[in-house]
């Protein structure tokens, strides 16, 4: 019995077949070969391509299939049962956890340059987050764009970085504004070949069939049309991006989890001690129901997550847990698995050892589990809440930056309104006058109502968006801007004193 199979309609499960036939043929006969020369060559992401593989949720104006989600929950289980998380690892990164980036936030310049390249399998993509000194914290990386004329100036080093040694190119996270902290965060496509820059392969415990690399930028011209979005906005991109890398982690790992369990049955069924064969001793058994159990559990969760993602659901706190819960157990499995063939589990020649091997880094790669405890911790005790970014008319994708005091009327006014519904209603009326556009406050009733009109109300306050904005972001002091004139009070300045609770 499919208990799953509200997720997946027969077109789903022809898609999943030829898949696999795709694979076996053209993947799973030449794995040990990859993984010895640690290496997969660049010809089969150009048949993937070929087949719609690397596009399967774009727009087929880029190449894509312009499919719904659950086509890649398919892709990403399927590619996880070849027996080598190198393998898996490569197409996950160029599909759902760099080109992502340019798809969302991107120009038209930067979808047809690189996301179609990538889509048809042409070109390789990596993610350059991580730093030596900074490692899961990207609000304090420390490699630098500082714009020149029509070109960024780039300079750091990244690590860890897969796909980024025979690759095409590095969606790069980079400072923009080295004094603006997370706000000084932006994004960078950046050409693998660029003048500059410089890779060293890095030797790994698992994940052979894959490249993992440092890289070093050393004055690197970048042009300004490779910027992805807006300057200072690319922590804000960063954190909704990554979700999706949790969501895709926990997917495969799920699979791979089953992929070990169903290899070590088939090995049970076989293996005899004693007289009988290994799957007919209790304690084994009971092990594997277990097993089997938690494994079930993690498919379910990360399926009703992924149901929600086809849906738009922004879904950080579960997210994170299923990254956690999966990357831990997929750990415990592959442990438990290897116990089963014993002596033969240590062996390269048997599967279990490589899947073991590739499993550690789950607990490590997109996010340690320490990093997803603490994000959670922060959710469940503190109550803290994170939104999705959005980008602004100011970019309308086309690398076309206007300036941004109209445009930012909209985020503010998102901004008020969600905050005035959770505060108590403030008793007053109040006003914001942002360049002659105007929101309104009415905090006379029950709770907060708030309207895009020019009321009179008890207390206006008079301030640019740009300013409205910086204090929201504490870069402006609120005392400070008062003394400087940047903000205005007109009216009762005990309604102004209420104004903290519409800013948090």
């Amino acid at each position: 019995m499919n208990i799953y199979k509200r997720y997946f309609s027969e077109d789903h499960e022809m898609f999943r077949q030829g898949l696999r036939d795709f694979l076996k043929k053209e993947v799973i006969p030449h794995i040990d070969q990859w993984e010895e020369e640690r290496k997969t060559p660049r010809e089969i992401w150009k048949k993937m391509g070929d087949m719609g593989y690397l596009g399967l949720n774009y727009p087929e104006e880029y190449g894509g299939m312009d499919a719904d989600f659950f086509y890649s929950v398919v892709f990403m289980e399927e590619i996880a049962k070849c027996y080598s998380g190198g393998f898996t690892i490569a197409p996950l990164v160029m599909q759902y956890m760099s080109t992502p980036y340019i798809f969302k936030y991107g120009s038209d310049f930067l979808k047809k340059k690189y996301l179609a390249k990538t889509v048809a399998g042409e070109w390789i993509s990596s993610i350059a987050i991580t730093e030596p000194g900074a490692g899961s914290d990207a609000a304090n990386i420390q490699t630098k764009a500082i714009k020149k004329g029509d070109h960024y100036i780039v300079n750091g080093s990244k690590t860890f970085i897969t796909n980024a040694f025979y690759g095409d190119y590095m969606v790069t996270v980079v400072k923009t504004d080295p004094e603006a902290g997370v706000n000084g965060v932006s994004l960078l496509v950046i050409d693998r070949n660029a003048e500059g820059v410089s890779a060293r392969k890095l030797k790994k415990l698992g994940w052979h069939a894959s490249d993992t690399a440092e890289l070093n930028f050393d004055d690197v011209k970048v042009p300004v049309e490779n910027l992805i979005g807006e300057e200072g906005q690319g922590f804000y991109y960063l954190m909704g991006g990554l979700q999706l890398e949790r969501l895709a982690g926990a997917v495969s790992g799920v699979a791979g989890c089953e992929s070990a369990l169903e290899y070590a049955l088939q090995y049970m069924g076989e293996r005899k001690a004693f007289g009988r064969t290994i799957n007919k001793f209790q304690v084994l058994r009971h092990r594997v129901a277990q097993l089997a159990t938690e494994i079930e559990s993690a498919k379910a969760f990360t399926y009703h997550l992924c149901d929600l993602h086809n849906q738009d659901e922004y879904c950080v706190k579960e997210c994170s847990m299923a990254k956690l819960l999966v990357s831990e157990l997929s750990d415990k499995v592959m442990y438990q698995c290897l116990q089963f063939f014993g002596g033969y589990g240590y062996m390269e020649e048997y599967k279990m050892a490589r899947m073991f091997r590739d499993s550690r880094i789950l607990t490590i790669g997109g996010g340690s589990s320490e990093i997803m405890r603490e994000i959670i911790s922060k959710m469940v005790i503190d109550e803290k809440e994170y939104e999705a970014a959005q980008l602004s008319e100011a970019s309308n994708g086309n690398g076309n930056h206007a300036p941004k005091g109209g445009e930012m009327f909209d985020k503010i006014y998102q901004i008020i309104e969600k905050n005035a519904t959770k505060t108590r209603a403030l008793g007053n009326t109040l006003k914001f006058n942002l360049d002659g556009q105007h929101i309104h406050i009415n905090g006379k009733g029950d709770a907060n109502s708030v309207a895009k009109m020019n009321e009179d109300a008890e207390c206006t306050i008079t301030v640019s968006p740009e300013d409205f904005m910086a204090l929201l972001k504490g870069q402006l002091n609120p005392m400070t801007a008062m003394m400087s004139g940047k903000i205005k009070i007109d009216g009762n300045m005990g309604v102004a004193m209420k104004l903290q609770a519409l800013m948090n």
